[in-house]
């Protein structure tokens, strides 16, 4: 699936909005319906989409985060048990990591949760709400400080 059937929108970050409420990132896909409804239901014939509990959101970095002023990347949705790619879309950094801040500083408790939406064509698919949300540098390796993890999870 291209990457430039998808545009990528958040609310809930940077000043003037409610500290306490979730961020929220929005993806629109202008493409074929059936291809994404596929890749949602993991191959499945029975056209169930995959639950929130069966996706991993990641973004990893095209290049070094301290020496690029504004470091691109990938945002990817893969299915859990798979490992297969539901879809990718580019992204830079000063785009995803104040999201990941905004989703730690809306709890109390330190467990943060945000809310993905995939659209289609402005439509309604499926929403989750997720707590994980993982950034790996370009070489592969899992940058903690920046991700969402679960307290008591283990990676």
């Amino acid at each position: 699936m291209r990457r430039d059937y998808f545009d990528l929108t958040v609310d809930g970050v940077g000043n003037g909005v409610d500290s306490r409420s979730p961020p929220l990132v929005r993806i629109d896909f202008h493409g074929p319906e059936e291809l994404l409804r596929d890749r949602l239901s993991g191959g499945e014939s029975d056209g169930d989409l995959l639950t929130a509990d069966e996706i991993d959101v990641a973004f990893r970095l095209r290049e070094p985060l301290d020496e690029a002023d504004d470091p691109e990347g990938v945002v990817g949705v893969t299915n859990r048990y798979t490992g297969d790619f539901v879809l990718e879309l580019n992204e830079t950094a000063t785009d995803v990591l104040p999201f990941i801040h905004a989703a730690r500083d809306a709890t109390e408790d330190g467990d943060a949760q945000y809310r993905v939406e995939i659209d289609v064509e402005g439509e309604r698919l499926v929403a989750y709400d997720k707590d994980t949300f993982l950034v790996y540098d370009h070489e592969g390796n899992l940058l903690r400080s920046e991700s969402l993890i679960p307290s008591g999870v283990e990676l």
